[in-house]
C-alpha cells in the first residue's frame, strides 16, 4: 500500500490528478483482467485524457457565454420536419468554419434556431475552435459603450477573435444608426476571415426597418450573405408544444415560416426573384451563395455606408 500511496502522490505531483484519483479502482481492474503493465498505463493515461479534454470543453463553454448547453443530438428534428437533419450534421462538420463562410437561421420565435446555434457552437469547441456568443442587442450597447469610452478597436476585436461568433436574436429590436453602424463594421472586419452564426425571426426584406436605414442594411446582407448557408425553420414554438399538448390551444397553430426573400433551393440554383425558401418542398435551405438578395437591393447597394468615427484603442 505505501508503494500505491507513493504512486498516488507522484501523479498529483506531476498534475495527473483524474489518474490519482481512479488509481485503487484501475489497479483491482487490471489485476481482474490480468492486464499487462502497458495496458495498465494505456487505460490509466487514457481516462486522464478524457478528463482534461472534458475539463477543457467546460472552460471553453463557459468563455464562450453559451446560454445553455444543448447539443444536436438532443434536437427533435422530428419535431421541425421542415429542416434537414443530414444538411444540419454536414454543418457540424465546420466546413464552413475552414471557409469563413456564416449560418444564417430564419424563423419565427420558439422554432428552435438558438438550439441549433449552440449546438454548433459546441461542436465547434469539442473541435478545438474559439466560439463566443452574444445577443445583437448586448454586442450593439456593448459597442456603443466601447465607443463612448474611447475603447472601441480594443473591445471590437473580442468579436472579431472567436472562429465562430454566434449573434442571437437580430430583429427583436430596432437599431438606431450608431448600433447599425457598428455592426455593419463588426460584421465587416470578419468577412472572409471569420464565421459568423446568426439568429432572427425577420426575412431579409424587413432588416431596412430593423436598421432603420436600407443602405446599411444591404451592405450588411451583401457581406453576410455572399459565403453563407440560410437555414428557414417553419413550424410549431417548442415553447408552446406542452401547453398544446395539455389542451390550452383548441387547434394546432403552424407559424408561418419567415420570408427570407432568397430565391434559390437546396442546391444554391438561383429561381425566381418572387420566390423564397419555403418554396423547397425538401425543407430546411442552406444556400452556398445569395446572388437574389444582393440583386433585389441593388438599388441601394452601390450608395455609401454611413459610418460614424470610429477610432479609439
Amino acid at each position: 500500500m505505501i508503494a500505491v500511496e507513493k504512486a498516488r502522490q507522484q501523479l498529483l505531483d506531476l498534475g495527473l490528478s483524474q489518474a490519482a484519483s481512479i488509481l485503487d479502482s484501475r489497479l483491482e481492474a487490471a489485476s481482474q483482467k490480468d492486464l499487462t503493465y502497458a495496458d495498465f498505463l494505456t487505460d490509466l493515461l487514457d481516462a486522464e485524457l478524457a478528463a482534461r479534454r472534458e475539463r477543457y470543453i467546460t472552460a471553453r463553454t463557459r468563455l464562450a457565454h453559451l446560454p445553455f448547453h444543448k447539443t444536436l443530438d438532443q434536437f427533435d428534428f422530428s419535431f421541425q420536419p421542415s429542416i434537414d437533419e443530414r444538411q444540419v450534421r454536414e454543418l457540424a462538420t465546420l466546413t464552413f468554419v475552414q471557409e469563413a463562410s456564416n449560418i444564417i437561421l430564419l424563423g419565427p420565435p420558439g422554432v428552435g434556431k438558438t438550439h441549433l446555434a449552440v449546438a454548433l457552437g459546441i461542436e465547434a469547441i469539442r473541435q478545438g475552435v474559439g466560439v463566443y456568443f452574444v445577443t445583437a442587442h448586448t454586442l450593439v450597447e456593448d459597442l456603443k459603450r466601447a465607443y463612448a469610452d474611447n475603447r472601441l478597436d480594443r473591445r471590437m476585436r473580442v468579436y472579431i477573435a472567436p472562429k465562430v461568433l454566434i449573434i442571437d436574436e437580430v430583429g427583436y429590436r430596432p437599431f438606431d444608426s450608431v448600433g447599425a453602424a457598428m455592426l455593419f463594421q463588426l460584421v465587416s472586419a470578419r468577412y472572409e476571415r471569420g464565421a459568423i452564426i446568426l439568429t432572427s425571426n425577420k426575412g431579409f426584406g424587413e432588416w431596412g426597418e430593423i436598421f432603420g436605414d436600407t443602405v446599411v442594411a444591404t451592405a450588411i446582407l451583401d457581406r453576410l450573405l455572399h459565403h453563407s448557408h440560410i437555414i428557414n425553420i417553419r413550424g410549431e414554438s417548442w415553447r408552446l408544444r406542452e401547453k398544446k399538448r395539455a389542451g390550452l390551444f383548441g387547434t394546432t397553430y403552424s407559424r408561418p415560416a419567415v420570408k427570407s426573400g432568397v430565391g434559390e433551393n437546396s442546391t444554391g440554383q438561383s429561381g425566381g426573384a418572387d420566390k423564397n425558401l419555403d418554396s423547397n418542398e425538401t425543407g430546411g435551405c442552406l444556400c452556398t451563395h445569395s446572388k437574389i438578395v444582393r440583386r433585389q437591393l441593388n438599388s441601394t447597394s452601390s450608395m455609401a455606408v454611413p459610418r460614424p468615427p470610429l477610432g479609439g484603442s
